[in-house]
């Protein structure tokens, strides 16, 4: 369970997911599947906060009392939940139950909002996988017959001869093919005698079975089936502390040797709750957090002989506050300044490293000894590294052109003791781009800060692509950008800033929904698609100018005017036609489309406010005085007082920075794997608790224009992107003129 509290603002590192591209030159196998939960429910409702009876201002303690009575049903001497700083687990005998999440959204010692997919009953084997794949077959099937005109047969939808262009069908074959081929395995390993007695407490059986579904090495299949049990004895393994609560400790498994991965393997015994009829059941089962090189996955995989995978989360997909050091005088870097886009915007500047005294403290090129993995200091506290390379507490940025994991000590151009990083601009010259990248990455990462530190970054050996992977607070986020070669010469993903905000604002959503420890709320459906749409949405909103104009995403790295989503973000609707019902065809079930239609209903709910409360040409606060307070400046409204003189929350004066700052509010108090619905009433709760719902029917009009308004339905959602939904056009009555809602301002 999560608990997030409005009183508090979360600090969360930079990590994220990939942005998918045109080109279909670079297929990273990526896997990612799990239960939908039809008892999950997010509450806005004032009705559903009956059982709240805890009076105190402390928000911990109220959302302990209120779930407390949430689960008085549930709980028992051996159902429990533990609350910890930044979340509650749910525990059953002991284990974690690895998706029983609830968040708990506190103002002024009162729930206003809450999550919930817990279910603490029944227990019973595992099996959803095969209903999984069950489905996405169905669909194959659908595809096919429709395409060819005639029913086909059952096993054609594996058959690599059946040569039809249709995009849809090839993105539902990749899917059924990572995710499903090896649906079989586990019961012809335990047929030919392999982990048929394996020990219910020794994970490793379980996780070679996981791997041999991950990898996309065919010899490496081959390896674990033919040397199965040799693998397995040369898997060692050690336990390692984990605080779950206050003061309760449990012990993770670190596995070592295993296929494929490139660091340790973290193993821990959960429960995992599988819907069955109207029904949930509970399943032991063993939590893996594996590295691997183009892959970071959380997966969790059944107890039981045979071993099944129950769900995985790849979180890549297609980052106390010490005393400032001694002054210096502030970097210098020749770059595309923040609000260029790409080179085909303007050219290079001179600009200056942003010293944001709340967001970077130390500067960019500083990182404390302590916390430094390139220093022999890492015990010593209080005491500095100052580097001259793009190195620091926010931002490693390098080159990595073999791809490897390695990257501690990789290439990094260097600004000497003055700090002067300005190099000639050439497609191939990895000084000009590292640099780009850096000061990119270091200016978003003050942004999101001050809107509420970071992994490793590197330059990857592929084409076409970008990458971000999303491990939990605390551990390295790490990001590959690419050269893409559909200009000649080539084009540096780093000169693209859409392409860079988008895989750094997978840091925001992947650890604000759900807690900073839960990588995993993000993975698949709807969810999984409005984490690729605040990303776009995020990064159009900081590209946008007030001279109002449509938008694509990494037009100029591939070289295409019309860039690599399926259309430009845009209010008209003859240019971009998506509403919620568009999430129904074929080719909008893989991620990054359904992304793209949450995007577009963002942008046309941004322009509303646009409209109502203007615009502001920099959407960073003013810069904090040396005494920590904030000016107002020109951005934000002059402070309002409570009846008890306690001064209110700034609020953003103009609609697109006050948009951006519902946006992310949204994601803290939404629940853990939210729907479209879940996500919207998020944002329209936000704007209550910010400015006491000023925005309420401009924002619910946005959303109604795109299909999102109080009548849309969905039914029979699935991990792939599946279900029937229709378009809902209207809005609360208190929103309608004359019985009807007010019309759009826009074609």
């Amino acid at each position: 369970m999560r608990i997030s509290s409005t009183t508090s603002l979360a600090l969360v590192g930079l990590a994220g997911s990939a942005l998918a591209h045109g080109s279909p030159t670079s297929r990273r196998k990526t896997m990612g599947f799990g239960p939908v939960h039809p008892h999950a429910k997010f509450h806005t409702s004032p009705a559903s906060f009956a059982k709240a009876s805890v009076f105190t201002s402390n928000p911990y303690e109220v959302a302990k009392g209120f779930v407390t009575e949430l689960l008085q049903d549930q709980l028992s001497e051996d159902n429990k939940f533990t609350l910890r700083k930044d979340s509650t687990l749910t525990m059953v005998n002991g284990l974690e139950v690895a998706d029983g999440d609830i968040n708990v959204n506190v103002k002024g010692g009162t729930v206003i909002s809450y999550g919930d997919s817990v279910r603490l009953v029944n227990f019973n084997t595992p099996g959803p996988h095969a209903e999984f794949c069950g489905l996405l077959q169905e669909q194959l099937v659908e595809r096919l017959t429709l395409l060819q005109g005639h029913s086909v047969v059952v096993n054609q939808v594996t058959m690599s001869g059946v040569q039809l262009t249709d995009e849809p069908l090839e993105r539902m074959r990749r899917l059924f093919r990572w995710n499903c081929d090896h649906l079989r395995t586990p019961h012809e390993l335990v047929e030919r005698g392999f982990g048929k007695t394996s020990d219910i407490f020794d994970p490793r059986s379980a996780l070679l079975q996981f791997m041999i579904a991950a990898t996309p090495n065919d010899a490496v299949v081959a390896s674990i089936l033919n040397n199965h049990d040799q693998i397995i004895a040369g898997m060692t393994s050690w336990f390692e502390p984990q605080l779950v609560g206050d003061d309760n400790a449990v012990r993770v498994e670190m596995i070592n040797n295993v296929p494929d991965s490139v660091s340790p393997v973290k193993a821990k015994p959960v429960y995992i709750q599988l819907p069955d009829g109207d029904k949930t059941m509970l399943i032991q089962a063993w939590r893996f957090e594996v590295e691997m090189q183009d892959n970071w996955y959380e997966a969790v995989v059944s107890h039981q002989v045979p071993h099944r995978i129950l769900s995985v989360v790849d979180w890549t997909s297609d980052s106390p506050v010490p005393s400032e050091p001694k002054q210096r005088q502030p970097a210098t870097y020749h770059v595309f300044p923040f609000g260029i886009n790409d080179p085909s915007e303007g050219g290079r500047t001179l600009a200056k490293e942003n010293f944001d005294h709340l967001a970077s403290p130390l500067g960019w090129h500083v990182i404390p000894a302590s916390n430094d993995p390139l220093s022999s200091n890492l015990k010593k506290k209080g005491q500095y590294s100052n580097y001259t390379t793009t190195v620091g507490n926010n931002v490693f940025a390098h080159e990595n052109w073999e791809g490897k994991n390695r990257w501690l000590h990789n290439y990094r151009p260097d600004g000497g003791d003055d700090l002067v990083f300005n190099y000639p601009y050439d497609p191939e010259y990895i000084n000009a781009t590292v640099t780009q990248l850096f000061y990119m990455s270091n200016l978003v990462h003050d942004l999101y800060y001050r809107q509420l530190p970071t992994g490793h970054f590197g330059h990857g050996s592929e084409f076409n692509n970008a990458e971000f992977s999303t491990p939990p607070d605390g551990q390295n986020g790490r990001c590959k950008m690419y050269l893409w070669n559909t200009a000649n010469p080539y084009r540096d993903g780093d000169l693209d800033a859409g392409i860079l905000i988008h895989e750094l604002s997978h840091g925001l959503s992947t650890r604000l929904t759900g807690g900073p420890a839960n990588s995993g709320c993000l993975g698949w459906g709807e969810s999984g698609g409005m984490g690729e749409g605040w990303s776009d949405f995020l990064a159009t909103m900081i590209r946008s100018k007030a001279l109002y104009s449509d938008y694509p995403i990494g037009a100029w790295a591939d070289n295409q005017a019309g860039g690599i989503r399926n259309y430009p973000y845009s209010l008209s609707k003859s240019v971009n036609p998506s509403t919620y019902k568009t999430l129904d065809k074929p080719q909008y079930g893989e991620v990054h489309a359904t992304g793209e239609v949450w995007a577009e209903i963002l942008w046309v709910v941004a322009q509303r406010l646009i409209t109502k409360h203007g615009f502001v040409d920099s959407l960073f606060p003013p810069l904090p005085l040396e005494d920590g307070t904030i000016p107002l400046g020109d951005f934000y409204r002059v402070p309002e007082f409570s009846a008890t003189g306690v001064p209110k929350p700034l609020i953003p004066k103009h609609g697109n920075s006050l948009i951006v700052q519902l946006v992310l509010n949204g994601m803290k108090l939404q629940q853990c794997r939210p729907s479209f619905f879940d996500a919207r009433d998020a944002i329209i709760q936000a704007d209550q608790v910010l400015t006491g719902g000023e925005n309420f029917c401009d924002l619910w009009l946005g959303f109604a224009e795109r299909g999102l308004g109080v009548d849309a339905t969905v039914r029979g959602r699935t991990p792939w992107g599946g279900g029937v939904r229709t378009d809902g056009f209207n809005v609360p009555a208190a929103c309608r003129r004359n019985g009807t809602p007010a019309p759009s301002p826009y074609p």
